[in-house]
Formats: structure tokens, C-alpha cells, sequence
């Protein structure tokens, strides 16, 4: 009978007053024989995240803090991962929350398949309306896309995983996070166990709640760091571009041009040929058709409620038009000292 391993949670912490310790209290409540350490690693936090991280500590000896000045993610995991002991490493996340089997189901499953890194699917939900209509949008197809831990897919060998349950052998072999890339790290950290031959898993029984961004400002924030640092991911790696990337920056085109073409077709109406009218026409379309799609995705979507679903509607753009205005930024400027100022105030 397998020995069963100790785990190590690391979890980088910014701002999180809110939510750290319902997260904390998820963590250490997990329904798994094996010991337990929490590593966290404190940003520096303008608000009472660190005080509240200082009480939990003194409450629970298996929670170590580490201090992490830079306040950056792949820093925060790096110094948190150094501190940690446990044979089994599992990331966390401040804005989750993790079912009582996650840790047990998630470790089956790596030696299960012989895997080195294994992630679930994110399961967004809100406290808001607002958040919940952002946590909707998270689940349709319409608003991430192919990510299999947004919108789920069947079990299988994956790109990359949402957090993460690894092997601590791992990163010995292949290295830590790079922390050059401040988001994204957790791809190219996934490419490097594929490209030394382990298999990264994914296995939607492993389902995280997750709190997205609260207010649509701050989604907006998120989606362009999010597309910048795609874009430079996409610009070091090959592996790292996909066709599915191409499509917000041709939506954002489209929609920048009717927008022109809305203002530009009255002033030129009656000078212009028929086929400028016909173009200048066809270009105002293209707003109005993605507006009704965004519609018809929020009314079919899984929020509860009228009001929910309107909103679900309203975070798509939200979502992809930043998201494609960073990617074109970060095709041609790189995406050095990109932060997502939704959360770092």
C-alpha cells in the first residue's frame, strides 16, 4: 500500500481581506489523512490581508508565512514552494475554494495516471450580481473560449492545468516559475514538464470555487494584463499561439470600425458611391450583431435570474475587447511591467 504523502498548499497573497480566510479555513478542512502545510506568501497588501494572515498563523501551526516585497505571483509561489517540505505540492488560490475532496481525489489522480501536474476545473460563482453575472460569463464557451478549466472537457492529458497539484520532484527537474512572466506562469511552467516528457492532466471532477472580480472595472483590468501576457507568451513560445487568439483582436477591429463607420456614413451619405455606402453599412452591422450575441450567450447562460443574465451580456465585452487590446499591445511591445491594476492598488 502506497504511503500516503504530506502536502504542501502555497498560496500567494494580495489583497485578500475579504476572502483569505474562508480560503484558509477550506484548505486546512480538507477531508485527507495525510499532514498538512499551508505556506503563504504575503504581497505587500494595503489593506488587512497580512493582519489577518498574522492571526490565522498564530491560530494554526501549519500555516507559515513567507514575505514576498515585490508582491509578484511567480515570486510569491517560488519563495512559498522554497519554504514548503511535503512531497505533494498543490497551488491555491485566495479568491478559491476547495471541496473537502479536492487534495484526496487530486493525488489519486496524479498517481493514478502517472502524472507530475494535475488541475480541475475553475468553478466561478459570485456574491454579487455583478459577480455573478462575471462568474457565468467564466463558464459559457462565449467567454474564454478553449481552456477545458473553464468550460469544462473530458479527462485527459492537458496543456495546462488551473493551479495545480505537483510532484515536488518536479521542480527540481525542470525549475520554478519564471518569474519574468508576472501572469502566464503557469503555462510555460506546464510547457517545461511536457517538453520533459511528464504529463500534465486534467480531471474535471476537481472543480474550484472561484470569486472573480468584482466590479466590471476591474474585470476590464484583468482581461488586458491577461491579453498582454498571452501575447508575450505567444511571442517567446511557438507552442504558446493558437488560432483561437487571432479571433478578439479581429472582433475588436471589427467593432472599432463599426463604431468609425457609424459616426463617418451620415456625414458622407450623399457624396459617397453606393459602394462606399454599402461598406460604411455593412461596417455598422458588425457592433449590433456582436451585441445580440453577447445578449443571446447571457440568456443562455447558467446565471439565475433575468438581472444575472443581462449582466452575464455586459461582462463578454468586458472580457474580450480588453483582452484582445492587450494581446495586439503585447504582440508589438511585450508585455514588461504589466500588472492587472484590478488588483494590485
Amino acid at each position: 500500500m502506497r504511503k500516503i504523502p504530506g502536502v504542501s498548499y502555497v498560496m500567494p497573497v494580495l489583497n485578500e481581506e475579504e476572502y483569505l480566510e474562508e480560503a484558509v479555513t477550506s484548505i486546512l478542512s480538507q477531508d485527507y489523512a495525510g499532514k498538512k502545510e499551508l505556506v503563504l506568501a504575503l504581497g505587500p497588501s494595503t489593506d488587512t490581508t497580512n493582519d489577518v494572515a498574522q492571526l490565522l498563523a498564530k491560530e494554526d501551526p501549519r500555516i507559515i508565512l513567507v514575505d514576498n516585497p515585490l508582491g509578484r505571483t511567480p515570486i510569491a509561489l517560488n519563495l512559498a514552494v522554497r519554504a514548503s517540505t511535503m512531497p505533494v505540492v498543490i497551488r491555491v488560490d485566495a479568491h478559491s475554494e476547495i471541496p473537502k475532496n479536492y487534495t484526496q481525489r487530486g493525488i489519486e489522480t496524479l498517481y493514478r495516471v502517472n502524472a507530475y501536474d494535475v488541475g480541475g476545473l475553475m468553478d466561478a460563482k459570485g456574491r454579487t450580481p455583478v459577480q455573478r453575472g462575471i462568474a457565468a460569463a467564466y463558464h459559457s464557451k462565449f467567454g474564454f473560449g478553449g481552456p477545458a478549466y473553464h468550460s469544462g472537457a473530458p479527462e485527459g492529458p492537458s496543456e495546462s492545468a488551473y493551479l495545480g497539484i505537483f510532484r515536488r520532484e518536479v521542480f527540481d527537474e525542470v525549475g520554478y516559475y519564471n518569474e519574468e512572466l508576472w501572469r502566464a506562469q503557469d503555462w510555460e511552467l506546464c510547457l517545461r514538464i511536457r517538453q520533459a516528457g511528464h504529463t500534465v492532466w486534467f480531471d474535471p471532477e476537481l472543480k474550484v470555487g472561484y470569486y472573480p472580480r468584482e466590479n466590471f472595472g476591474a474585470l476590464i483590468s484583468q482581461s488586458m494584463a491577461s491579453g498582454t501576457w498571452r501575447a508575450e507568451i505567444a511571442r517567446r513560445f511557438p507552442e504558446g499561439k493558437s488560432l483561437r487568439h487571432d479571433i478578439p483582436p479581429l472582433l475588436l477591429l471589427g467593432v472599432a470600425t463599426g463604431l468609425a463607420a457609424t459616426v463617418i456614413e451620415p456625414l458622407v451619405r450623399e457624396a459617397a458611391p453606393t459602394r462606399v455606402s454599402v461598406v460604411l453599412n455593412l461596417a455598422k452591422a458588425v457592433p449590433a450583431v456582436y451585441a445580440v450575441i453577447a445578449l443571446a450567450a447571457g440568456l443562455t447562460s447558467n446565471a439565475k435570474g433575468l438581472k444575472d443574465k443581462l449582466l452575464a451580456a455586459c461582462a463578454f465585452p468586458a472580457i474580450h475587447l480588453p483582452w484582445a487590446f492587450g494581446y495586439i499591445k503585447g504582440r508589438f511591445c511585450g508585455a514588461a511591467g504589466t500588472v492587472d491594476k484590478g488588483r494590485v492598488r
